[in-house]
Formats: structure tokens, sequence, C-alpha cells
């Protein structure tokens, strides 16, 4: 009889058994699954952080403060550095912290400009080709053939003449304003003329007089010096080129010519040279004053001259 009563016992304990195993294996789960909760919320995230010097890094964290995550990688704010977002915000959405100098970065700047502003930046440009005529100024060069004598004067041997060229431009406007301007072509329609001045030597006469030896020049230089004189007395170019047709009659512009019938001298054929002094003689330039003054006190102007030279062969 005991040994059934011991056979019957058996099968209470093996229930038992698997009763607790029941139950470990449930809390077993149960654990496992909370901690699978846990390690789903947290993230791991790719973090953009840039520094004054411009340096840029991307490290992993789980942080979410800006604080905790410049203390895990290390990176210390110096003094004059701002950090954005701040140091003790929350990480933005855009995933990036930056360190500058001075003051804080937005991250969402307001506009400076209105919509009315900011529309008429979007108005069309519109492009046109001009061509236009520009003057070319002449340059003034200076010759020194006075061998480095202490006593000079100077003498236009050559008048200046400006010059001018077609330029063509391509221009931008915006608004009515010109926002652009580029050169394309340039073409030269009249040469300039240099302005030429020599650094003559001056000689002293017996009286006093102070002359200038220039009787070699060239009929161009002596043309330079009587169109300055025109200009000077209020004449026209026509009065000079009545000047110049007048003188080239008389004496080709020559300032040793003598007519050996009148005996007239010099580029303007004073027929009063052979009374006359040195000065007159020697001196090309002077020649042209006294025919400049006297064409003007006698006919008023060269054209005036010339006119009566063609009716009648002499002025």
């Amino acid at each position: 009889m005991r040994k059934r009563e011991n056979k019957a016992k058996k099968p209470e304990r093996t229930i038992v058994s698997l009763k607790k195993i029941l139950v470990v294996s449930i809390l077993f789960f149960v654990l496992m699954g909370m901690m699978g909760v846990m390690a789903t919320n947290v993230q791991v995230k790719n973090v953009k952080i840039i520094l004054s010097s411009g340096y840029e890094m991307n490290v992993m964290t789980t942080n979410l403060k800006v604080e905790d995550i410049l203390k895990e990688n290390n990176i210390v704010v110096l003094d004059g550095e701002v950090v954005t977002p701040d140091i003790e915000e929350q990480l933005s959405d855009n995933k990036t912290i930056t360190i500058t100098k001075g003051e804080k970065l937005s991250e969402t700047p307001e506009s400076k400009f209105s919509e009315e502003e900011i529309l008429q930046s979007y108005t069309s440009i519109v492009e046109k080709v001009v061509t236009v005529t520009e003057e070319i100024p002449f340059e003034t060069i200076t010759k020194d053939v006075s061998n480095n004598s202490e006593t000079t004067q100077d003498r236009v041997v050559q008048k200046g003449v400006n010059g001018e060229k077609e330029v063509t431009y391509r221009i931008k406007y915006q608004n009515g304003n010109e926002i652009d301007k580029e050169k394309i072509s340039e073409n030269v329609i009249k040469e300039k003329v240099d302005k030429i001045v020599e650094v003559r030597t001056k000689t002293v006469t017996s009286r006093g007089t102070t002359v200038s030896r220039a009787v070699s020049g060239s009929a161009a230089e002596y043309q330079a010096y009587a169109y300055e004189k025109c200009k000077a007395n209020g004449w026209s170019d026509s009065d000079f080129n009545a000047l110049v047709a007048l003188w080239n009659k008389e004496s080709g512009w020559n300032p040793n010519a003598q007519n050996r019938s009148s005996g007239a001298y010099g580029i303007p054929q004073n027929n009063n040279a052979s009374k006359t002094q040195s000065w007159y003689r020697n001196d090309a330039y002077a020649q042209i004053d006294w025919g400049i003054n006297y064409i003007k006190g006698r006919y008023s102007n060269p054209s005036n001259a010339w006119a009566h030279s063609q009716r009648t062969n002499w002025y």
C-alpha cells in the first residue's frame, strides 16, 4: 500500500515544476519586450558641428541637448564664441550646431527687403547696342633744341588737334538704370595731331631787344605758329586758310625770300624790310607777327587780304 501512495505523488511534483518554468519564461519574455521598447525609443543621430574656424565635423550621438553633444565630443566654447542653437537648447531639426565669433546666427532670418523691392529685383533686363563718337585728346610734346642755353623761349611748331573715334558698347539697363557696360569695338575716324613745342635759344641785340635765330624752320612750324596768332585775333579757320594761300603766293613761307625788284623780304614780303633791323630779318616768327598786324590794320582779316591779292596781285 505505501508503494502505491508514493507513485501517486510523483505527477504533482512534475506539474509544479512545469508551472515554475512557465512563469519564468513569461517573465523573461516580458523583460525582453520592455528592453526592446526602450531600445527603440533611443535614436542615434548624425549631427554636423561647424566650428568658428570653419572646420566641419560629423558625429553620431544619442543626446538631444546641445551642451551634452559638445561635451561628449570634447568641444569647448571659448569666450566670444556663440553657439547656435543655444547651448541650453535641444538640437534643432536641421541637426546642425554652429559655433561662431560674434552675434548669434538666426536660423530663420527675417527679410530685410519688402515684397515690392523683391519683385522689382526681378524686373527684366534690357540690353542695347549703342555707338557713340568720342574725342581722342591730343598730347603736348616738348622738344628742347636750345643746346642747354640759359636763355630760351617756347615756340609752337605744330598745333594740337583732337581726334575722333566711334566706340560701340553693349549696355544693360534695369528699371531704366545702366547696370553694365561692355565695349564691343572701336574705330578711329580722325587721327589726333599732337601739339609740338620747341624750346629755342634766345639772343639779345645791342639795343636789348630779344630775338630768336629762327630762320631755318619748316613751313609747317611757321604755319602752326600763325594759326595760334589767328585764333588769338578771333579769326576763323577760313581766315587761316586764306593766310596760308596768301603767303604761299608771296614767299612760300620762306623767311629768307626776297623780291629783287621791290626789295620785299620774308614770309609776309615786307616792302620796308631793307629799312628794318635784324629783329625782323633774323626771326621768322617776328616776320609772322609783323604780317599779322599789317593784315589786321589794313584788311581786318586774312580773307579780305587774300581777296584783294587775287584781284590786284598784291596786298
